[in-house]
Order: C-alpha cells, then sequence, then structure tokens
C-alpha cells in the first residue's frame, strides 16, 4: 500500500509539470515570436506479477517451464521526461512599421547580448538613440557585419533580408541563422534561444534554408488558446485521480493499521 503513495504521487508531480507548462504557454499566448511547450512524461519499467506459493520449474517432454503463474503487472507510475518546444509557424499580425520583421519560415534573429550571441523569433525591434536596431531589451539585432544602424526609420528590408536606404544605399543584410536539432536549443527567456552541443552550433542560412523576411509584420505565438485549455482540464481531472488514489491508500492502510494490527 505505501508503493501506492508513491505511485499517486508521481503522477501527481507529472500533472503539476504539465500544468507549470501550459500556464506559461497561455502567460505568453500574445508574446510576438513565442513557441510553446509540451510536457512529456514517461512510465517507470512495469513489475511482473507471479504467485509466490507455487514458484519453481517443472519438467515436460518439450523442456520446462516456469511453474509461477502469471497474476499481471505493475505499474510504478511516471516521471516527465523532458519539456520540448514546438517550433511551428505562428500568424502573420500587420503593424506597418518598418522596425517590425517577420521570419516566413524556420530560421532565427541573432541578438548580441552581455552572455554572448542568442537567438529569437521575436522581430519587434525598436530604433535606438545611436540608429541602431534593438530587442525591447535593448539587444542589438546582428547583420552578417555586426550591429545594424541606420540613418532613421525609412529603411527598406527585402525579402532577403537585404537592408537598404530610402536612397538605395545598401547598410547589411541581416544575419538569420539555423542550427542542426533546433528542437533541443535552450530557452533563455525574454524570447530568446542559446545553442548547445545537442542542437549543434549556429550557421548562416543560405538558399533555400533561409526564410523569407517581411517587414511591417509580427509573427503571433504558436499558442491555440483553445487546445490549452482543453489540456488544462484534462491535467486537472489527472491530478484529481491521483489524489483520489493516494487518499483511497491512505483509507487502507488507516485500516490496516486500526482493525487487523490492533486486533492481535
Amino acid at each position: 500500500m505505501i508503493r501506492g503513495w508513491y505511485i499517486g504521487s508521481s503522477g501527481m508531480n507529472a500533472q503539476q509539470n504539465r500544468l507549470d507548462t501550459i500556464a506559461n504557454n497561455l502567460a505568453n499566448v500574445d508574446t510576438a515570436g513565442f513557441k510553446r511547450d509540451v510536457s512529456v512524461s514517461k512510465s517507470f519499467p512495469e513489475l511482473l506479477l507471479r504467485r509466490t506459493e507455487a514458484d519453481g520449474v517443472y519438467k515436460h517432454p518439450f523442456g520446462s517451464a516456469d511453474a509461477a503463474p502469471i497474476i499481471g503487472k505493475l505499474g510504478l507510475g511516471v516521471e516527465t521526461n523532458e519539456n520540448f518546444t514546438e517550433f511551428e509557424q505562428g500568424s502573420f499580425r500587420g503593424t506597418n512599421t518598418s522596425t517590425d520583421m517577420a521570419l516566413a519560415g524556420e530560421g532565427f534573429f541573432a541578438v548580441e547580448t552581455p552572455a554572448g550571441e542568442r537567438y529569437t523569433r521575436n522581430g519587434n525591434f525598436i530604433l535606438g538613440k545611436e540608429g541602431i536596431l534593438l530587442t525591447k531589451d535593448g539587444y542589438p539585432l546582428l547583420g552578417e557585419n555586426g550591429e545594424i544602424r541606420v540613418p532613421d526609420d525609412k529603411f527598406i528590408v527585402n525579402e532577403d533580408g537585404i537592408i537598404t536606404t530610402k536612397d538605395n544605399e545598401v547598410i547589411d543584410r541581416i544575419k538569420i541563422v539555423r542550427f542542426e536539432n533546433e528542437r533541443y536549443l535552450k530557452k533563455m527567456g525574454n524570447s530568446l534561444w542559446n545553442s548547445n552541443n545537442i542542437s549543434g552550433e549556429a550557421y548562416i542560412a543560405e538558399g533555400m534554408e533561409r526564410p523569407k523576411m517581411l517587414q511591417g509584420y509580427m509573427e503571433t505565438s504558436n499558442v491555440n488558446v483553445v487546445n490549452e485549455m482543453v489540456k488544462m482540464i484534462e491535467v486537472n481531472r489527472a491530478y484529481e485521480a491521483s489524489q483520489k488514489t493516494i487518499q483511497s491508500e491512505d483509507s487502507m492502510m488507516s485500516t490496516l493499521w486500526n482493525k487487523v494490527a490492533l486486533s492481535r
């Protein structure tokens, strides 16, 4: 019966992790370029139960066989296996602002932070005092030649990311990067990702791998509010079921001690 407490508690912990992930998705439903997270759980190995009274091996004409009859399998609970990000394309919202940009396809903007180069899908940029394109947190957007400086907000960005002034003078080309395994990028907060050994290092996207640039648009989050609310209801029901399992186990343990143990 004590095992039942641990099984029920493992289910509650797994559902709590799912609920935290869903809550974070809903909190960022209006964050430009946000990609929703998914919490994946896995079951512990199952035990094969046999009857102990008939244990042993018996002989028959075709060899030997186990004499312990199989009762069934016993699950040992679940645990959170991983949280991964789904990089599905979000929809586009027109802003008519020259500093807003969106990527139509897979890829990331590169920005410079105090901790090094980081990557984002949030194209809601602003024009700094020195004419540098910045994120809302003040991190410079990187071009292939470094920080991007523009004379004013009348610049033009074509589909390939080349920035030109109103007089058709080329300023730079926006640095768009890809990764070997984008699924394993690590979220750093503030719509930023960082590479690791599993995702591979960033490389500049070229040719068919390079997404189209849309100026005057922002990519919305790929969070579907209805789906997330349905999942939240499912999580609450599963959490309650695990909770009732623990309560039932506790009631049986109380009966064991009060009626069986004390009667001897």
